[in-house]
């Protein structure tokens, strides 16, 4: 029986299959998708469905998926957990410039709290390691700011699983983003160390960017056929099914493409499904 939530930190219970805000914004998460409208109605109907685990970041728009979050859900309710990232900077739909240093992380951790309209981001995550900034300055400054209250808790975006390690011995990290679904899986060892250490893994492109659509996603369909499912909802099934600390968060801007991946937490894979999607080669 796989279970349906995870406790983000040990302290934040959150519904596995959450929300992510990307596809909200436009080509190179640059500028509006749509109408302001939509995106709001869009999050709101998540919230409605139950999701409690809303993945944005300050460069999607830029600061425009923030905004849309707030605008939409606050004063927020009792439950949704808001997860944002900072640390690389926007100039164009094409180009993004990593910035960690101590200054430039506070500043724009402060511009995410005005945007949400907070005075405290749940789980504020690292989007890049600076390979110019030494991490334990990097992390220094969250756990600055965590002291400070205006960060719950930290979490990482596309590491290794040795910086993984390195990071625990200086912050409590409670989160990874990691690019991981079924046709690609190259961050195993990064999933095998968060289920040792206890770490959600939040894994980015959970739908493959496109990928299931192709000739190479063709096995999912004798399993989706079975659940009468769509490949997308299998994919997320099996998500759910690989790891209890998997939370994948899949963004899109259709209110019928919301509705049909949330519907796939209640898809229940059995051992042969899960054998045949596992012989999947990514």
């Amino acid at each position: 029986m796989i279970s349906d939530t995870f406790a983000l930190g040990g302290d934040l219970p959150v519904r596995r299959l959450g929300f992510g805000t990307a596809q909200l914004t436009g080509r190179g998460y640059w500028g509006p998708r749509g109408e302001r409208a939509d995106a709001v109605a869009l999050l709101r109907r998540a919230v409605e469905r139950g999701v409690t685990l809303i993945d944005t970041a300050d460069n999607y728009g830029p600061g425009l998926a923030e905004e849309l979050v707030a605008e939409a859900l606050h004063p927020y309710p009792a439950g949704p957990v808001v997860a944002t990232k900072g640390g690389v900077v926007r100039t164009s739909d094409s180009a993004w410039h990593i910035e960690g240093r101590p200054e430039r992380l506070r500043a724009m951790c402060e511009a995410s709290l005005r945007r949400l309209r907070t005075d405290t981001i749940d789980l504020y995550q690292l989007h890049r390691l600076d390979p110019a900034v030494p991490m334990e300055d990097q992390l220094g400054t969250l756990m600055e700011l965590r002291r400070e209250g205006k960060i719950r808790h930290i979490g990482l975006d596309t590491v290794s699983a040795a910086q993984v390690e390195q990071a625990l011995t200086l912050a409590p990290v409670v989160s990874v983003q990691n690019r991981f679904n079924l046709l690609d899986r190259g961050a195993e060892e990064v999933l095998a160390l968060c289920e040792a250490r206890g770490v959600a893994f939040l894994p980015w492109f959970p739908l493959a960017n496109g990928a299931l659509t192709g000739a190479e996603a063709a096995e999912l369909d004798g399993v989706a056929a079975r659940h009468g499912a769509s490949r997308g909802q299998i994919a997320l099934a099996w998500l759910l099914h690989r790891s209890p600390v998997l939370l994948p968060t899949p963004g899109t801007g259709s209110l019928a493409h919301l509705d049909e991946n949330l519907d796939a937490a209640s898809v229940r894979l059995d051992a042969a499904d899960l054998a045949r999607l596992d012989g999947i080669s990514p």
